[in-house]
């Protein structure tokens, strides 16, 4: 292994001048580089690098970066079986962009493929991406359909949940029409450059604002409705705060706004979908102030609620927590229950994807416990 032991500890940032790489033969560098920021992860991450080594596709390298995680010496000693196979990073944390932006500027490759620390890859995907990237002209960034798993259970793909729009562009971008899964992509290592690599003052979606700034720059984007990667819907990671990712969402969109010459058309979607985030973000508050009755501060959530999203759900919500709000809250806390029975139950029986069955051994490694 190139670097390993106490890893390589990476504390400051160079130029965007300086990431180029200097001359030297092609011959001998990856075509894909795989960067794996690792925060939390060490129960997982040797079935995420043993994903990666069972590719059919094989020109390529991971590169693990430690993003100052407290569990290190359990990373670090899941990592030990494949330092011969990896470059391992490390940094104290600057979140999931900054893991990832130490990790582009070491790539050689001429693609950056992106996978979490809790995720993996079915054998057939960095084939089935790359083969789209170098057959289809001008193409810049692919991604693809990824299985969402719950409880070490796959229940559901994320196009069933997200079906995506025909062409990606902004404006399917900006309306959510198309949602591309960080861990399905790989992307031209120029493109990410020029773009100025992720945005490290957004802890959470970082990755949405950089789709933003590459469809801004006109980079073409594709995805394959094939799901050969498996995602791992995490309740303690970054993304499972609902109401902190609704409020970097709509900070994403207010930077879109300032930074880019938008078209009306386009400014009027950031509208559409800040003033549907901002009733989002509420609901999610009406549903934390029902669960510690506070009924009060429920009861101000739902009628701001309304008055930007006029549904019969949030009427009856806001009625109900006039009249009866702790009836309210055993009826809300019962069906939370239900719903999670109806998930357990769903895991059972997930629809396959085209080309990659949900329940195979073959497209399924065998998940790792430390």
């Amino acid at each position: 292994m190139r670097e390993f032991g106490l890893g390589t500890n990476v504390n400051t940032v160079g130029d965007l001048d300086q990431l180029h790489h200097g001359p030297g033969s092609c011959s001998t560098r990856p075509l894909v580089s795989v960067v794996i920021p690792a925060y939390n992860c060490a129960q997982y991450i040797a079935q995420a690098i043993q994903s990666l080594l069972d590719q059919s596709f094989t020109n390529l390298e991971i590169i693990i970066v430690n993003d100052g995680s407290p569990d290190t010496p359990a990373l670090e000693a899941a990592l030990s079986p494949f330092q011969s196979r990896i470059l391992y990073l490390k940094h104290a944390s600057k979140g999931p962009a900054g893991a990832r932006n130490t990790g582009i500027r070491r790539a050689q490759g001429k693609y950056v493929a992106f996978l979490d620390g809790d995720d993996y890859w079915a054998p057939e995907h960095l084939a089935m991406q790359i083969r789209m990237l170098e057959q289809q002209p001008g193409l810049e960034l692919a991604y693809c359909d990824c299985v969402l798993i719950k409880d070490e259970k796959p229940y559901t793909h994320a196009f069933q949940l997200q079906p995506q729009a025909a062409r990606v562009s902004l404006e399917s971008l900006l309306s959510e029409e198309s949602a591309i899964s960080t861990s399905s992509t790989v992307v031209s290592r120029a493109a990410i450059v020029s773009a100025g690599l992720f945005d490290e003052s957004f802890v959470r979606c970082e990755d949405f604002d950089m789709w933003l700034r590459l469809a801004y720059r006109g980079v073409r984007m594709n995805f394959h409705p094939d799901a050969p990667v498996y995602h791992r819907m995490n309740s303690a990671g970054l993304s499972a705060n609902r109401t902190a990712m609704i409020q970097d969402l709509i900070r994403v969109y207010q930077k879109s706004v300032s930074t880019m010459d938008l078209s009306e058309e386009q400014r009027q979607i950031v509208r559409d979908m800040v003033e549907r985030a901002e009733a989002e973000y509420l609901v999610e508050k009406l549903k934390e102030c029902i669960e510690r009755e506070d009924y009060a501060e429920a009861r101000l959530a739902a009628e701001r609620a309304l008055a930007l999203k006029n549904t019969w759900k949030l009427k009856i919500s806001a009625l109900a927590l006039k009249a009866a709000p702790r009836v309210f809250r055993f009826f809300h806390l019962g069906r939370a229950f239900v719903l999670g029975r109806r998930l357990y139950a769903r895991s059972t029986s997930v629809p396959p994807s085209p080309g990659v069955a949900v329940n195979s051994e073959e497209h399924q490694p065998p998940l790792v416990h430390q």
